[in-house]
This record gives C-alpha cells, structure tokens and sequence, in this order.
C-alpha cells in the first residue's frame, strides 16, 4: 500500500486536480494503472486490497477509486457497497477478468459509475476517468447554479460605462485577472461587487472553471463551516450522508465571498487557514482535501474598521487585501447614468415582454441629479418599475429627494415640477381617477397624492 508521488498541477487531459485510488491485488495492473495516469492527475495511490484501499482512504480526499471485483478477503463489490453506504460520493470504475451480465447489473446497482473487463487498452480506461471526470463536473456545475446569487448588473455581460471611474476599474481588472491572487472588493451595497467578481473570473486563466458565490450574510452561523468545507456523515446532527462544501465545488475556479465581513471569528481561522495551506478539512473528517480556488472576497464595510472593533482577524485582513479594489458608487460617476439605463433596457425589455420606453432628456436630467444612494442596484430597480408601468416611474425618487434641504430655484428644478405633474397626472389618467391605485403605482400615499392634487387645484 503505498501513495504515489502527486503529479504536476496541470495536465493537458483535463483532470489537473483529481486524485485517484487503484485498488487490484494483481502488481502487474496496479503498475500499468499509475503509469498510466499519474501524468494526468494530481495524486494517484494504490492498495492490494478493499482493507488497505480503506486505510488509504481514511487519510486522504479520493475523487475515483478504480477497483477490482475480485480482491483477498472483501471483494470490490462489497466494499463499494460499503463505501456508498457510509456516504463515500466519488466515482467509482470497477474492472475484473470474470464477468458476466449479471455481475455487471449488481455492480452498477451497488454504485459503480462504470464496468470495464480485462484486459482492457490505455484509451479505455482514460476514456472511462474522463467521462468520470465530466460526469463530476457537471454535478458540481448543476449544484452552483442551483445555489447561485442573482447578479447585480447583467451577469456576463461585462462592466457598463466610459467614465473615468469606470476606465480605471476595466483597466485593474485586465492586470488583476492575469494572476492568481487574491483579491478584496469594498464598496457600498448596489455598486455591482458580485459583477466585478464574474468580470475578474471569466478575464483569467480560470474562466473554464466554475465561478462558486456564497453570500456569507445569508447562511446561518452554525452552518457556514459545513457549507464552505463540506462534513462526514454523521458530523452532526442530520448529517446523514457525506457532503462536499463550496471550496470543493470551486475546484480549478473561483470563489467568491460576498459579505466576508459577517464571518463569525472562529471560522474566519478556519479561511485563513485554507488560504494559507490550500487544504481544506470538512466538518468531522480528519482528511485534509487539497483545493486548488482563486478567492474574491467583498464586503460594503471597512475591513480595516472591523478589525480595530476586534470583529475581523487582521491577519485574514491582510492575507484577503493582496489586491484591493474599491467600486465608486454611482453618485461618483453620473456620467455612465445614460449608459447603464439604456443596458438596463435592452437587458430587461425582452424578458418583460415590453419595448424599451424612450426617456426625454427632462427626465434623464432629473436622473443626472438624483444622488442614487442606493447606487446601481437601485437604478436598474428604477428601469424595471418603469417598464412594468409603461412609464419612467420617477415620482417615488421624488419623494424620497424632496426630504434634502432645499436648493437655490434654477431652471431645471420649475422643469422637475412639470415633470412631477404630468407624469402623476398620466398615471391618474391611466387608472381612471382611481387615487388609491395612483398611489399604489407611484409609490406614495394617497394623502402626499391628495395634497400634491390639492396644489394643483385640481
């Protein structure tokens, strides 16, 4: 029973951080199985029987185990019995010289993913650990996409604006992409962090993998650690099956942690510890699994503040600030307003099942001088409201504006009032007088519409 010498970290098959365990009682295919994959896959081992298979197992993380049926003592099918049944996950080929078709039915219904028969050439059996491969990957895929966070702008469709602002982010971002490390993005709620992310993800070498979000403010204390580094069944209560975590699923990707700010302190020993050693340790396991992860990391709080609260490790703070990006808000670079109403438009006019609404350039200037505090989260909100009512729903940006201390009078400020009158005017006309759905559609009271009517003398 020995463990192989780990391969490069990457391969030109495509399998550049599996790890492999061959169990066969026979020297002869054990040699010709390492050989053959060692130079396509991180770590290969190898053991002569279900009992050393499962001590090699007990110390380390195994994506496929290829197994023989007939070994001394337990044979390769009852031990993969046992294997699933004690929540062992990974894919599993099973070989032998002797079969029939009924020995193939009990092995694929004990778990197997595939059935080989010896002797068998070097294209079939990569061919099997790479369908393996894919069958895996695609299972992690479907599970990120499961648990993905809605994107702030348009997902993929890459940053909005030519500000000076803007430029600069696009142009960092190009520098950045090109190395692995990590990186921190500040800036307040609505600026498009989890964007910049995805922007950063798919510029680098890394754009093949997955790209793996984890809102760190939306999972429950007790639950993050498992969620990020996975747990053996029976870790805890519940735990009936084994799990990977979301480190796990980022393989050969990125993973990004929005909120990083809300990491309890003793998790956020465990992070450092992953950063700094790239292994991680599942809840309840004593194997330490290598990963192989780029890490974004994000949070609309100072991170130098929390550390001097005593609320964030400084050491984490700095391991996370290698790279430190701060997203402008919106109020910062007004000039790329036109720009990202127009993408919201297009972006959202198809999927609504409407025609993008044509705005007067009264209206974009009302824009112009909204501070937004809301910042860019918020302006998309504002497009898809006004989308759905068939007019630039800006009496509700009114109200919230009107609070602020009055300005000097200017030209522009008598055309917002005609603004607000005619498009108030224009909803009533469209709801037939109806004041409270007026109301409703606007987003005030009925008692600010009654008084705003009043005025009027109406």
């Amino acid at each position: 029973m020995t463990p192989s010498q780990p391969a490069p970290d990457k391969t030109a098959d495509g399998w550049p951080f599996w790890s492999i365990l061959v169990v066969d009682d026979e020297q002869g295919m054990r040699n010709f199985l390492v050989k053959t994959l060692m130079p396509r896959c991180q770590l290969v081992m190898e053991a002569a029987s279900a009992e050393e298979g499962a001590q090699l197992l007990g110390g380390h993380h195994v994506d496929l185990i290829v197994l023989d049926i007939s070994l001394p003592g337990k044979s390769g099918v009852e031990w993969l019995k046992e294997l699933r049944e004690q929540g062992y996950s990974g894919e599993v080929i099973l070989i032998t010289a002797f079969a029939d078709l009924d020995t193939a039915i009990e092995a694929l219904r004990a778990g197997a993913s595939d059935f080989i028969l010896k002797p068998f050439r070097v294209p079939q059996i990569l061919n099997a650990v790479k369908h393996c491969y894919e069958r895996s990957r695609l299972a992690r895929e479907n599970y990120v996409l499961k648990r993905s966070l809605p994107a702030d702008l348009a997902g993929r469709g890459g940053l909005v604006g030519r500000s000076a602002a803007m430029e600069q982010l696009s142009g960092s971002l190009r520098r950045v992409a090109t190395v692995n490390s990590t990186v921190l993005l500040q800036g307040e709620s609505g600026t498009g962090k989890e964007l910049v992310a995805r922007a950063l993800h798919e510029l680098s070498a890394r754009s093949r993998g997955p790209f793996v979000p984890v809102n760190c403010a939306s999972l429950p204390p007790e639950l993050i650690e498992s969620e990020l580094f996975g747990h053996a069944k029976d870790a805890f209560t519940g735990a009936s099956q084994a799990r990977d975590g979301l480190f796990y699923y980022a393989q050969g990707g990125t993973l990004f942690l929005d909120e990083v700010a809300e990491l309890p302190l003793p998790l956020q020993a465990n992070l450092l510890r992953a950063l700094e050693d790239l292994k991680i340790r599942p809840v309840g396991s004593q194997q330490l699994v290598p990963v192989n992860v780029r890490i974004v990391a994000a949070t609309n709080r100072s991170l130098a503040g929390e550390v001097a609260a005593g609320r964030f490790r400084k050491d984490l703070y700095y391991r996370l600030q290698v790279v430190e990006l701060t997203l402008p808000p919106l109020r910062e670079h007004k000039v790329d307003i036109p720009d990202l109403v127009a993408h919201f438009m297009d972006e959202l006019a198809p999927s609504l099942g409407v025609a993008p609404l044509a705005i007067s350039e009264v209206e974009m200037a009302y824009l112009m001088q909204y501070d937004w505090p809301g910042n860019v989260r918020e302006l998309r909100n504002l497009v898809e409201r006004s989308l759905i009512l068939g007019t630039l729903n800006v009496s509700a940006l009114y109200v919230q504006s009107s609070s602020r201390a009055a300005e000097p009078a200017t030209q522009l400020a008598t055309d917002l009032q005609t603004l607000e009158k005619t498009h108030i005017l224009s909803v009533l006309d469209s709801v037939q007088g109806d004041k409270t759905r007026a109301a409703q559609l606007l987003g005030i009271s009925r008692r600010t519409l009654e008084r705003r009517v009043a005025e009027w003398a109406l």
